[in-house]
């Protein structure tokens, strides 16, 4: 391997973390605790200036790994470009939240609550998973009013956080949207849309194989390999100026325009992020906006937001669409509303009911392997959906990010976190009990 590509392959790690793609190898053997790697307590970027060794720069490309991740997921902007999602200019409409002693009563019994990890031998409480998932920001609704939320680590209240791969489920909520609209016809070939798009295995897909991540395209996210795709897909997607000699795909959509065929269309469920970004594309090309755009337009401006968020781009300036979003917790919330109230928020209407009924419906179970903490789920537009008895459905991003809408418990609950190590596979045996564990309090609480 040339010094340039090697170069390239070191300076686009970090991008490559930030963007949503996992690995497991990044994080310590035996990671600092939330507590002693806050990055307040590890005086990450404090001072003017900051000790050389407390410095987070780009393009280190460290920058993205454990610890400096817990501050850095507070801070994507400063490290890669971006592109606004505007709320507008208009006023934010507030959440309802339970009277003050209410609330404080409600946050402390939530606290005790417990319950048994997922093949555990001794119970954890509710405060107790908090901080073994690393949590930076956590809120919880029910019945429309906030009824938790706090704030840890590098987040406040007025703060962003990077969301990763949950940005996929605002793409395939707007593409979602789109086809019931008839804007987008989910039953096309990709080519059918997006005719550049050539002889890439994306061609003979259709789109609604593409939303459902059931293509048969190559790509691998195989660190250890030094020639695996997603080292490719970074250089490519790297808005920084490209290695002496690099003669690869400038920008997504040039990457995607070369992908090779790997297994059958439509036969199996392969969470491959650059099916995301096809998706963006075909959603753009039918609309003639950007998804940033659009997700301003169909979504912040109108849900009363009290927040832009904001997107990274590549170097043609191409919103990232599977991973590059950060925003703020409680607007997360109003997105998780949406979803549990069928698209109605704040008594306005933004997109058909028959959108969620699709998207909490979920996709076919038998394709759907590789996920033994969600056995029996599906995913489908770009949404995980567990296909248990609450009829539980989730946005879901590395590092521990979620949107988990419980229809049963009326529940949303919003969880941004800096787990150490990527994948959710390592974080849902201490979460998804947990969750289940508010949803039956909250449930009770009711009766």
């Amino acid at each position: 391997m040339s010094s340039s590509t090697s170069n390239l392959i070191a300076l686009t790690t970090g991008i490559a973390m930030a963007l949503g793609a996992s690995s497991g190898a990044i994080a310590q053997t035996a990671p600092l605790s939330a507590q002693d790697s806050d990055p307040n307590v590890m005086g990450w970027m404090q001072g003017f200036p900051p000790p050389p060794d407390e410095i987070i720069t780009q393009p280190d490309s460290v920058y993205f790994s454990f610890p400096r991740l817990r501050w850095s997921v507070c801070h994507l902007r400063e490290f890669l470009p971006t592109e606004e999602i505007s709320r507008g200019i208009g006023a934010p409409v507030p959440l309802d939240y339970l009277p003050p002693a209410e609330f404080a009563d409600t946050r402390q019994e939530i606290d005790a609550l417990t319950f048994m990890p997922m093949d555990g031998e001794e119970e954890m409480t509710w405060e107790e998973s908090l901080y073994a998932n690393y949590t930076d920001g956590m809120l919880i609704l029910h019945e429309g009013q906030v009824v938790y939320e706090r704030y840890f680590g590098c987040l406040e209240g007025d703060g962003k956080h990077a969301i990763m791969s949950m940005t996929k489920s605002v793409t395939g909520l707007l593409g979602e949207i789109l086809v019931e609209e008839g804007i987008l016809d989910d039953t096309l070939l990709v080519r059918d849309v997006i005719p550049e798009i050539g002889d890439s295995a994306f061609g003979s897909a259709t789109v609604r194989e593409v939303m459902d991540m059931t293509t048969g395209v190559q790509y691998s996210e195989d660190y250890s390999n030094p020639n695996a795709d997603i080292w490719l897909y970074s250089a490519a997607a790297s808005p920084l100026p490209k290695a002496e000699g690099y003669v690869g795909p400038d920008g997504y959509w040039e990457y995607l325009q070369q992908v090779q065929p790997e297994g059958e269309h439509g036969a199996q469920f392969h969470y491959k992020t650059i099916n995301s970004d096809m998706l963006g594309w075909m959603i753009s090309r039918v609309t003639g906006k950007s998804v940033t755009d659009l997700a301003s337009e169909r979504l912040w401006r109108r849900m009363g937001a009290e927040q832009d968020a904001y997107q990274t781009v590549d170097g043609k300036g191409v919103p990232f669409a599977g991973g590059g979003i950060s925003a703020g917790l409680r607007d997360l919330g109003r997105l998780g509303l949406l979803m549990l109230n069928g698209g109605v928020i704040n008594g306005e209407r933004l997109f058909p009911s028959a959108v969620v009924d699709k998207i909490s419906a979920g996709g076919d179970p038998s394709k759907f392997a590789g996920f033994p903490t969600i056995p029996g789920g599906s995913y489908t537009s770009q949404w995980w959906v567990f296909h248990n008895d609450n009829g539980a459905f989730a946005a879901r991003g590395v590092h521990g990010q979620t949107i988990y809408v419980d229809p049963t418990a009326r529940m949303v609950l919003v969880r941004l976190s800096s787990f150490p190590q990527a994948q959710n596979g390592f974080i849902d045996p201490t979460s998804l009990p947990a969750y289940q564990a508010v949803a039956d309090h909250l449930i009770t609480e009711e009766d």
